[in-house]
């Protein structure tokens, strides 16, 4: 994706170049192949290092939140609408920020691409159009570029920017309907089914809380888990305080989750958190119609108050 580097580049020099803002918030490249780094541009010469591909994955709205100084940054449709819902909880300042947006194609899910490899090293790798060419050693193999996206991204109804100062490339076009049909699979599944699933698929989790670190949403000076008093976790790993954690961490992300797979990604166990922020995701949008982040004039769903909004928890049967 050449050009939309080139544009990203240029946008960023002119920004800095004319003081418009103090930093751009992008990526650059990282040490091994297929990885991009977050990266914090100051001087309009440095704006060279920038880049785009299929390796941007970071949601970069993790960056802004209480910033102080005026700030530009790249985003994709999933960073755009965590954007959206930290302006409407005043955790960012609108007046302050520069959004280049880019319409994102999809972005290149590191697990795929070992399962594919099948053990060979990776040593470069270069996108070709749709098609991604891993390179090793000893082999140079070619694969469609949509078999290796994460899921989050082959699930993603808005890949395009919902807010922006500047547009880089040509808006792709939106998907119609929503496929929730791994949500659908799980709640299929017996009460006792969906736990034990659960129950076993959280005794991996080592507590390391990358998800809550990686989730641009998650921004309480205390988290629920480092409480003391009340204490309401232990600390050990055990797979039902385990449990406990991600569901509760869920359900504070409920109507403000933007589906950016963020927590996924960043999970070093490759636990299935997607499908609970899925899961959460479908609720609020079948209970209230609300799609978070998506309408920036919308109030959040659990800020405002509906007549017709269902409540069969006060019905007495």
């Amino acid at each position: 994706m050449p050009e939309l580097t080139g544009a990203i580049r240029e946008a960023a020099k002119k920004l800095l170049d004319e003081k418009k803002v103090d930093v751009v918030i992008g990526f650059a490249p990282g040490s091994l192949p297929l990885r991009s780094t977050p990266c914090f541009v100051r001087r309009p010469e440095d704006a060279a290092g920038l880049l785009w591909n299929r390796s941007c994955e970071n949601n970069l709205a993790n960056y802004l939140r209480k910033r102080s100084d005026k700030a530009a940054v790249v985003a994709k449709g999933c960073d755009s609408r965590a954007i959206v819902e930290l302006i409407k909880e005043n955790q960012i300042d609108r007046e302050n920020l520069f959004i280049i947006g880019v319409p994102c194609t999809g972005m290149i899910d590191r697990q795929k691409v070992a399962r594919k490899l099948a053990g060979r090293e990776l040593l470069a790798a270069e996108e070709n159009g749709d098609n991604v060419i891993l390179k090793g050693r000893d082999f140079s193999e070619t694969v469609p570029a949509a078999e290796l996206l994460h899921d989050s991204c082959l699930s993603c109804r808005h890949p395009n920017p919902v807010i922006y100062d500047l547009l880089v490339g040509e808006p792709l076009p939106e998907k119609e309907g929503v496929d929730f049909s791994d949500v659908n699979a799980f709640e299929a599944k017996s009460p006792a089914e969906r736990r034990a699933y659960l129950t076993e698929e959280f005794s991996r989790c080592i507590r390391c809380y990358a998800c809550r670190q990686a989730c641009p949403m998650c921004y309480c000076e205390e988290c629920f888990v480092d409480c003391s008093t009340p204490q309401w976790i232990g600390k050990s790993s055990e797979a039902q305080d385990n449990l406990l954690f991600q569901a509760v961490r869920v359900f504070h992300s409920a109507g403000r989750c933007a589906d950016c797979g963020a927590c996924e990604r960043a999970c070093p166990m490759g636990l299935k958190l997607h499908l609970l922020t899925r899961k959460m995701v479908k609720d609020v949008q079948e209970l209230f119609g609300y799609d978070a982040g998506v309408n920036p004039e919308e109030k959040p769903a659990l800020a405002d108050f509906k007549a017709e909004d269902p409540q069969p928890f006060l019905i007495k049967e």
